[in-house]
């Protein structure tokens, strides 16, 4: 006996990112200039889209670039957008503008990450801030969601690891639903495991004087200073290769007089 293996089908495919994204047939088919009655029949598979439609409807339900190949290759088209790996020499010029703008952002951290947070490029700031972690946690692939909540990396020198680490899960649950990806998955699960050390946390009014109404701070000791940081992450706009979709970059900006000051005594 044999057992027919079925290959996904683009329609019942873009219903779920339709579903996912809280769109009616309606909403989706005025967005992308067409009918309900046409993407009903797309979605139940009485009509096959054109590679137009498919790339359409993906661009209007904010559908990852991955995602996208794999939707046309369900449709039956082959994949629109190039993968090209990061040291490719056509991906020079982008390399070296990553790292121009990590060096200029010295003497504050500053990285760069893929979809699934491998670390590609860092700089001097995050050097700094990595002292004392775990010599196996920095052998490549280095991976900045494990560096920062295992036990013998950053975690604990996080003054205000429960939030930092509620904040990063979440994020990462977002960007397993976005990307679907079974590794993603499993370093969720992996980090998610681990403890929040016990009397490590301050208390809720540690900072009664000191307020972050914008953004969630990032507390974390270095040789016994407590420096304070928001994070902003960057990426590509409509970018044309999966590889530069995936991309990060993460900054960390000082987020009082006092952090900026100590980080600018190290600057050569």
């Amino acid at each position: 006996m044999t057992t027919a293996v079925l290959e996904p089908r683009v329609g019942p495919m873009l219903r779920g990112w339709r579903e996912q994204r809280r769109l009616s047939q309606l909403e989706l088919a005025l967005r992308a200039d067409s009918s309900a009655r046409h993407i009903s029949f797309i979605e139940t598979g009485r009509s096959r889209p054109s590679e137009e439609m498919v790339l359409r409807l993906a661009e209007h339900l904010d559908v990852p670039v991955r995602e996208r190949n794999t939707l046309l290759l369900a449709a039956g088209y082959a994949p629109h957008y190039a993968q090209t790996p990061l040291d490719d020499p056509a991906m020079s010029s982008l390399r070296t503008g990553m790292e121009r703008l990590l060096q200029a952002y010295e003497p504050y951290p500053a990285l760069v990450v893929d979809a699934t947070y491998t670390v590609l490029a860092a700089n001097r700031g995050i050097a700094m801030l990595l002292e004392g972690v775990a010599g196996h946690l920095l052998t490549p692939p280095v991976n900045a969601l494990r560096l920062t909540l295992h036990p013998e990396g950053l975690a604990p020198r996080i003054r205000n690891l429960a939030q930092w680490r509620g904040h990063l899960l979440e994020q990462t649950e977002r960007q397993i639903a976005l990307l679907r990806s079974d590794s993603l998955r499993a370093l969720y699960e992996e980090v998610a495991a681990h403890p929040v050390p016990a009397g490590e946390e301050e208390p809720d009014d540690a900072d009664a004087g000191r307020a972050f109404p914008f953004a969630l701070p990032l507390r974390i000791e270095h040789a016994g200073t407590v420096l304070s940081f928001i994070s902003t992450i960057a990426t590509f706009n409509t970018p044309m290769d999966v590889t530069v979709s995936e991309l990060a970059i993460e900054t960390f900006l000082p987020a009082d007089p006092e952090t900026a000051k100590y980080l600018q005594s190290f600057t050569p």
